[in-house]
């Protein structure tokens, strides 16, 4: 295994780059990957980060499973509770750890998402991809079940109809279907990605963040609550909201008709 860490992170102007760095095995989410995600965020909660961008190096975003792990598993050099403590533990927890990370979160998918790494992708708030990308809950490939939370995310992004057809099938999904699905929020050409995919981040990253992190919370919990409960909560949490300096900033500038400076405080 290579020297160099499995997962760097990076924040400038209030972007954080979290980004997966094992290419020679596409990023797959392996032991050290995920332990890394989960480091890596923990390090994030104190930063001056507004934003979470999660990428891959090498064009790859990641290919999902440890192949290695899986070899070395059906040779009997790994036990089987050793095997599920590593999709429970590990895997399972870094993919968690994305999806409640309290800061706007943001999947930049150049190259395959494949299974637990396809999982990853899409516990991300917003997915953006380059028009060559791939997306795949094929765990049936390696004759697995599915895990990682693909029986939670995938039926409340796609349906439970259309769900089932990309499990049982396994079918790799190119962007533009992928876009059609709700798996990708925008494609973008391969030549324009970054820059594209950048101009995109900057937009939540220069936003009022008290506020969008807290409309985030609320839109999370207004799948599990009612209508008088989720209406509850909203007027709960915008009484904090009200006493941020980016509120008053933007009311402020709203009515002077020009462009807000969010600080994100």
């Amino acid at each position: 295994m290579s020297d160099e860490e499995a997962v760097l992170v990076d924040v400038d102007e209030g972007v954080a780059r979290l980004t997966l760095n094992r290419p020679s095995v596409r990023n797959a989410l392996t032991e050290d990957i995920s332990a890394g995600i989960i480091d890596a965020l923990a390090e994030l909660e104190g930063s001056d980060a507004r934003c979470l961008v999660v990428e891959g190096a090498g064009g790859a975003f990641s290919a999902g499973g440890d192949v290695n792990a899986m070899s070395e598993r059906l040779a009997g050099d790994v036990a089987l509770d050793e095997a599920v403590r590593h999709i429970t533990q590990e895997t399972s927890r870094a993919v968690k750890r994305v999806a409640e990370f309290d800061l706007p979160t943001v999947a930049k998918i150049d190259g395959i998402a494949f299974g637990a790494g396809a999982n990853l992708a899409v516990a991300c708030d917003i997915q953006l991809a380059s028009d060559e990308s791939k997306i795949s809950f094929g765990f049936r490939q390696v004759g697995l079940a599915v895990d990682s939370g693909t029986s939670y995310f995938l039926p409340r992004i796609v349906g439970e109809n259309t769900a089932q057809e990309l499990v049982l099938t396994g079918e790799l999904v190119e962007a533009e279907r992928a876009e059609r699905l709700g798996l990708f929020n925008h494609v973008y050409p391969d030549d324009e990605f970054d820059e594209r995919a950048d101009e995109f981040v900057e937009q939540i990253a220069t936003g009022p963040t008290v506020a969008l992190r807290t409309s985030k919370r609320l839109m999370r919990q207004g799948f599990e609550s009612s209508l008088d409960q989720a209406m509850e909560n909203e007027a709960a949490a915008q009484a904090a909201v009200f006493e941020t300096g980016d509120h008053r900033e933007g009311a402020e500038s709203f009515m002077a008709g020009e462009k807000p400076d969010f600080e994100g405080r």
